[in-house]
């Protein structure tokens, strides 16, 4: 199975050669990384062009913002499944998307733990998210999976669609829940932790960023799931986000 990875960037050389580098180290053969740069004017082309490796494509051009250039990744990816991972995040280890690959073959979608680090020379975890089974309308109780863990099929991507560029936050909590909710997919949990996420993104740049984005993830709800104007997911996901990513390592 080809797993397809996307990295959306654009002046990201400070960090870019880390998740690269962290894609290259996977055992899995049958793999791609398809990087979509929104025309840097920093050496991050550069950077990723030197590593020199057929299982690289870049495109490299204008955009607009971070989820426009992921449905670029969508319509160009030629993998069997596909997963994104952030220019400044990088893969835990080498077994990655081999047990990510391994899961798909008897499942649509999967995702797995990740923890937030302070930066990848440290290494210093400041959070951590342990990953919950999913059950058919969990999205209704506040339930979600770190996206940056989350691959599924083509298959599944082509029903899901596009990511919704009216969210400026939370396109991917849209995404998510349409694929997983709406179309009845087979899901499994890898509970391994996947993904090395460095803090500071949009969603984690203070709290009207979180507060942006969980009333959107509300609109989401309504929208596709019906929910009310004021539903429980509104109070009971940031508590799971507390519990889930509240907790240090030591």
């Amino acid at each position: 199975m080809k797993i397809s990875t996307v990295t959306v960037c654009r002046n990201s050389q400070a960090t870019i050669a880390q998740a690269v580098a962290s894609f290259l180290r996977q055992t899995h053969p049958d793999k791609e990384l398809l990087v979509i740069d929104g025309g840097s004017t920093d050496k991050t082309v550069e950077i990723v062009s030197s590593f020199q490796n057929d299982a690289i494509r870049i495109i490299s051009e204008p955009d607009r913002g971070i989820y426009d250039a992921m449905n670029k990744g969508l319509a160009s990816f030629s993998g069997d499944a596909i997963g994104f991972l952030n220019s400044d995040d990088a893969y835990s280890d080498p077994s990655v998307l081999a047990r990510i690959a391994e899961a798909l073959t008897r499942a649509d979608a999967v995702y797995g733990d990740l923890v937030m680090i302070s930066d990848h020379v440290t290494g210093t975890v400041v959070r951590e998210w342990k990953a919950t089974e999913f059950k058919p309308d969990a999205f209704r109780s506040g339930w979600m999976p770190p996206h940056p863990t989350f691959y599924i099929r083509r298959e599944l991507a082509a029903r899901t669609g596009k990511f919704d560029l009216s969210y400026r936050i939370s396109a991917d909590y849209d995404f998510m829940l349409r694929a997983m909710e709406l179309h009845h997919p087979r899901v499994r949990r890898i509970p391994h932790v996947l993904v090395n996420f460095m803090v500071g993104g949009m969603s984690t740049r203070g709290l009207g960023a979180v507060i942006r984005g969980n009333l959107e993830c509300l609109r989401s709800r309504r929208r596709h799931l019906g929910a009310p104007p004021l539903d429980v997911a509104l109070f009971t996901k940031p508590m799971r986000k507390l519990l889930q990513l509240g907790w240090r390592k030591t």
